[in-house]
């Protein structure tokens, strides 16, 4: 049976590990974001590739500008996930430190930083494909 401090012990990590599990749900939900990103550029290149009427070249430069816009978003997607992955590190480096009776604080901070850090660079490079995205949308505005 436990005791009550093993019992306030537990609730006390709980409370600790309660924000990164907020911040993972915010990377979800920009994970969700990116994802539709990722479906877009993929629908276009589809209609593209079933285009006859529009010159090859415009079609070609367009698919370059996909494959450039796919590329930001696949390095956004993968630095946004390993920082949910970090997250998921700190929240059971908390639960194991608790349980070991080990000081786990250098570790969490660790990976806490590099966490921070990926989704930082996950953000720079979605925040690079939208502009991608819309500067090809003011090229094609510009032939028009």
């Amino acid at each position: 049976m436990q005791n009550a401090a093993d019992i306030t012990t537990v609730a006390h990590v709980i409370q600790l590990a309660v924000a990164p599990v907020f911040l993972l749900t915010g990377i979800g939900a920009i994970l969700a974001v990116i994802t539709n990103r990722i479906a877009r550029i993929v629908d276009r290149s589809r209609v593209l590739g079933n285009l006859n009427d529009q010159s090859p070249e415009t079609v070609k430069n367009e698919m370059l500008m996909l494959a450039r816009r796919a590329r930001w978003v696949h390095w956004s997607v993968s630095l946004c996930t390993m920082s949910a992955l970090f997250i998921c590190i700190v929240i059971a480096a908390l639960f194991v430190g608790s349980e070991t009776g080990m000081d786990p604080s250098r570790v969490v901070s660790l990976f806490f930083i590099s966490a921070m850090l990926a989704l930082i660079f996950g953000l720079l490079c979605f925040l690079r494909e939208i502009f991608l995205a819309t500067g090809n949308i003011e090229m094609r505005k510009n032939r028009h």
